[in-house]
């Protein structure tokens, strides 16, 4: 079946300080995006890429990519007011009847081949897959009545992306009425009652979110 990859870029980035969205800055020559997005045409140059962002931020992307002579091949959906509605717009590109589809973040531009790979051979038998990384930290829980305690930190993964599913599972989940407890798409997908299936992730598939996070990408890809 055909595989999808709905990359969602539709912050603001107004915690990297600066007037530039995060997905659009230069990282060692090449915006961010640019990079997550050719991830993903390594993995699979015949996979459909829907890019989903901000209807204000079209015009500025698509100078970028003649800037950056960037021609990987994908569509434009309109960013929503949450993720949850960008999410949504992005699968309604979609005419396929049956396929898997990706959800990715588009400033994590170091997600490892083998964890996108791994992601996509286990949706086969699961139907929804999403990659993890222990906590390494002490973890502590904040009490209702005040204070707070220490909790093992082995009960608790850190969630990433790409998360994957069947395209028509993903449809039905986003057919849901919209809800804050909504924080990704495993959390959309679990509602309708479906469980998720957990892989191993790589550390380095870090979210851009800081300009700290900008320093750790460069020393990255030094490497």
């Amino acid at each position: 079946m055909k595989k999808f990859a709905i990359i969602v870029a539709g912050g603001k980035g107004l915690r990297m300080g600066g007037e530039v969205p995060k997905q659009f800055i230069p990282v060692k020559g090449i915006p961010v995006l640019m990079r997550t997005m050719e991830a993903f045409r390594r993995y699979d140059s015949q996979m459909e890429l829907i890019l989903v962002l901000p209807r204000l931020q079209q015009e500025y992307w698509k100078d970028l990519c003649r800037e950056y002579q960037f021609d990987i091949p994908h569509r434009i959906a309109d960013g929503g007011e949450t993720r949850f509605h960008s999410v949504k717009n992005g699968l309604s590109l979609i005419e396929d009847a049956q396929g898997w589809v990706a959800v990715h973040d588009g400033v994590r531009p170091f997600v490892a081949q083998e964890v996108i790979s791994s992601c996509f051979e286990q949706v086969k038998e699961s139907g929804a897959v999403i990659p993890v990384v222990g906590v390494v930290e002490t973890v502590r829980q904040l009490l209702e009545e005040g204070g707070s305690k220490t909790v093992s930190r082995d009960q608790y993964r850190l969630v990433q992306t790409p998360q994957v599913f069947e395209l028509n599972l993903l449809r039905r989940a986003y057919g849901q009425p919209y809800v804050t407890q909504f924080t990704d798409d495993a959390s959309v997908v679990e509602a309708l009652g479906h469980q998720v299936c957990l892989v191993e992730g790589n550390r380095e598939n870090i979210k851009l979110t800081t300009p700290f996070d900008l320093k750790v990408a460069e020393a990255l890809i030094e490497e």
